[in-house]
């Protein structure tokens, strides 16, 4: 080999580059054609170096197993020399040859010839030196595994930054979860656990956190940003004092807050946010869970005596999984209002349910659900009522009023407008439970890497054995899963604040989003802490590695506040309605031949089905182009196919449940695309150099591993290309093990105080 190299001394450089080309798999032609393009602008190579590196990195013709030998050992005479001292790259070591060359050496110490191994490097795809330990030498090889484990950039800074505006009452919240009474410990016993949620509820409302969304006259602080905060930290405690916090001040005082008037406030917000009156939200049914507008408990007004009689008609129209229902005092129920014969729909009506002893009120029966696969510090519980009266001012009717001689009266004239107005102030659920959920997931993600960058698993032969992260499948289970929880907190950020500074005429878009978002984030939720309890092997399956709670606490998330599978199609009916409205005066026929053909051209400045160049793969314009144009070709699909139908003489409601599929499927592109928009924007306005560029490389990981998720689509639609699916693969392959170099920085930058954080395999 040397005497090949004795006439061509400036290949030496290209050959750390063309071992890990062949060594990691085939050449592909994008990389074969990188290397000829930045070796045609090395006007020092001869005539003979050129063609030799043309030869050794033809496709058609692999080197042999003999040559890649040969390669090796002068590569490791290169390798010896490396200062470890400080992380290497693939093309340093290559630079490094160079210095074997007399001739050559001037030539490659330049900026231009850095420049192009970097390129040629990065075109192979990511590469850890000690991934290839044969060319390193013992030292070198315990060195650089050292330096993977030194810390990367500065975690508070990236922690100040997720903050963001909200890091006070963030701080103020965990600094309170470090008081010894609420030392997080494992409680079997239902009972025992309930006592302990509530009191740490009473707790945190004694600290004014309950009240913090109310007016400032009724002891709060009129700010549901703050509120939603407190709810997102408490993720990272214990998931039933966040779910019975939510319950007593979201849902119970924000059933009053958002659906009662001025008498409904001064009577007993004050109290509820003191959490002095303890209350519950009896909404869902036994007969009709998802259905809220069929609900079957009445309310009829009695007009000789001024109230309203709540009924239970049925066994199976109880009230059904009532969080609060053992402790609470008075329920928001929701009711069929009936008056004077007439059904004006489903209204909120508060009812006592106990006397300050507890004891339950005449007409009121409650039975506990029991336990449950989690959440067992919550009371839930079933609650029926036989003739319960209540005064007429108990009716919270910001929506609809009845006056004393049974008239009702309401300033939305549309029965069902007026249902799904009603609906709409209670949204804040759907904003809550998701950050509350993703908290979860990082906790989970948080246990899984600590644990993975300590516990180590086989290994070659008189040597440590691997840390689990260092192993590619370690890497390809939690990185993009790391990815997703960063691109989702900069998606709730915006979900957040555009729920506090809705508007009437922008809440419809709100609700989509939220339903969106809640979705799509909790079923998140749920992946991301099976797999993190799976890498954590029989140790993740031990109670007090946190993870049994936290997956039997947030599998419920994917149920209530809206069943995610419900809030799908929902979300697809808002975009099928948006569509009609944009192409209201248009051949809708005529539209959707014309996009289809656009879409199988694929005409986009952004998009070539068949580009494998890094930086075409790397570019976020590229990806969200992909992602906008998955989502529209996917509802314009949808309104062909149930127009079709309708037109066949299909009624509307069979016509959507023929293509309940692909709305679901459609739910799916259209939060993908949310949150990869908002991430993108996120980085976009992230000031600090050093951390815009860890967050760019999360993004470009979220984007394509999501491409890489749907490549059959993009292969059936012709968008993209067998060679660009695959580069696109092995580019997440790549991007997973930059990341995961970051991996330790990145988790601690989730900010989740030490108490908190009590699973042994991450200590």
């Amino acid at each position: 080999m040397k005497d090949i190299l004795k006439d061509r001394p400036n290949v030496l450089p290209f050959l750390p580059l063309l071992y890990v080309g062949w060594a990691d798999h085939a050449m592909m032609p994008a990389e074969v054609q990188l290397i000829h393009r930045r070796m045609k602008e090395m006007d020092w190579l001869s005539d003979d170096e050129r063609e030799l590196i043309l030869d050794w990195s033809n496709p058609a013709n692999p080197p042999s197993p003999e040559l890649m030998g040969s390669w090796v050992e002068l590569i490791r005479e290169a390798a010896e020399r490396m200062d470890t001292q400080s992380r290497q790259s693939l093309a340093e070591l290559s630079l490094k040859m160079a210095e074997q060359s007399a001739n050559g050496a001037a030539n490659w110490d330049t900026e231009e010839a850095r420049s192009a191994m970097g390129d040629i490097e990065s075109a192979l795809g990511y590469v850890s030196l000690k991934d290839y330990r044969n060319i390193l030498s013992d030292d070198q090889r315990k060195r650089i595994a050292e330096l993977d484990e030194e810390p990367c950039f500065d975690s508070a800074a990236m922690s100040k930054l997720l903050d963001g505006e909200y890091a006070d009452i963030k701080n103020r919240v965990r600094q309170l979860f470090a008081q010894p009474d609420f030392q997080l410990r494992i409680i079997k016993n239902k009972e025992i656990y309930r006592e302990q949620t509530l009191k740490w509820t009473k707790l945190m409302a004694a600290e004014g956190l309950g009240a913090i969304s109310y007016p400032k006259a009724n002891g709060g602080e009129d700010d549901i940003t703050q509120y939603a905060s407190v709810f997102e930290i408490m993720g990272y405690h214990d998931i039933s004092l966040a779910i019975k916090f939510g319950v007593q001040f979201g849902l119970f005082g924000g059933s009053i807050l958002g659906l009662g008037t001025q008498k409904h406030f001064d009577k007993y917000l004050t109290d509820v946010g003191s959490a002095d009156l303890l209350g519950c939200f009896a909404m869902t049914e036994t007969g009709h869970g998802s259905n809220v507008r069929q609900l079957e408990t009445t309310a009829t007004y009695d007009r000789a005596q001024d109230e309203f009689v709540i009924h239970t008609p049925h066994e199976g129209a109880g009230k059904e999984y009532i969080g609060n229902a053992l402790h609470g005092e008075m329920a928001s129920v929701f009711a069929q209002l009936i008056t004077n014969d007439e059904e004006h729909g489903v209204h909120a009506f508060l009812v006592p349910l106990r006397d300050k002893k507890g004891d339950l009120l005449p007409g009121v029966r409650v039975e506990d659900c029991g336990y449950k696969l989690g959440l067992n510090g919550v009371d839930n519980g079933r609650i029926w009522f036989n003739q319960v009266r209540v005064p007429r001012e108990n009716l919270l009717n910001r929506f609809g009023d009845v006056d004393g001689q049974g008239n009702y009266d309401s300033s939305i004239g549309s029965v069902s407008r007026r249902f799904f107005t009603m609906l709409g102030t209670l949204v804040g659920g759907r904003v809550c439970v998701p950050m509350a959920g993703l908290s979860a997931a990082k906790k989970g993600l948080t246990i899984a890497i600590k644990h993975s960058l300590k516990r180590r698993q086989f290994g070659p032969e008189n040597e440590a054995e691997t840390l689990l992260l260092d192993y590619p499948s370690h890497q390809r289970r939690l990185m993009p899963l790391l990815a997703n929880a960063y691109a989702l907190d900069a998606a709730h950020k915006y979900l957040l604040q555009r729920f506090a500074k809705r508007t009437e005429e922008d809440m419809r878009e709100v609700e989509t989003l939220a339903a969106a978002l809640k979705s799509y984030s909790t079923w998140n939720t749920t992946h991301t802490l099976q797999e993190c309890r799976e890498a954590c092997g029989g140790k993740g399956y031990l109670a007090e590695n946190q993870f049994a709670d936290l997956k039997a606490d947030t599998d419920i998330f994917a149920t209530f506040e809206g069943d995610n599978t419900v809030l799908m199609q929902l979300v697809s009916k808002g975009l099928l309605t948006e569509l009609k409205e944009e192409f209201e005066n248009t051949n809708f026929w005529g539209l959707f031949k014309t996009f289809s053909k656009q879409f199988a051209d694929s005409v986009s400045p952004f998009n070539d089905s068949g580009n494998t160049e890094e930086e075409h793969l790397l570019d976020t314009g590229f990806h969200l182009e992909t992602f906008k144009r998955r989502e529209r070709a996917m509802v314009m699909e949808l309104g062909q196919n149930i127009r079709r139908l309708t037109k066949m003489g299909m009624a509307g409601y069979d016509a959507f449940i023929r293509n309940q599929t692909n709305m679901i499927a459609l739910g799916h592109a259209y939060a993908e695309r949310i949150v990869l928009e908002q991430f993108a924007q996120f980085i976009q306005d992230c000031d600090d150099l050093e951390l815009q560029s860890i967050l760019k490389k999360l993004c470009d990981l979220y984007a394509l591993s999501h491409i890489e998720k749907h490549k059959g689509w993009y292969l059936e639609k012709g968008y993209m290309k067998g060679d660009k699916t695959e580069a696109v693969t092995q580019m997440v392959d790549r991007l997973c093990g930059e990341i995961r170099s970051d991996a330790s920085c990145l988790v601690a930058s989730f900010n989740i105080p030490p108490h908190l954080l009590v699973a042994p395999i991450a200590l």
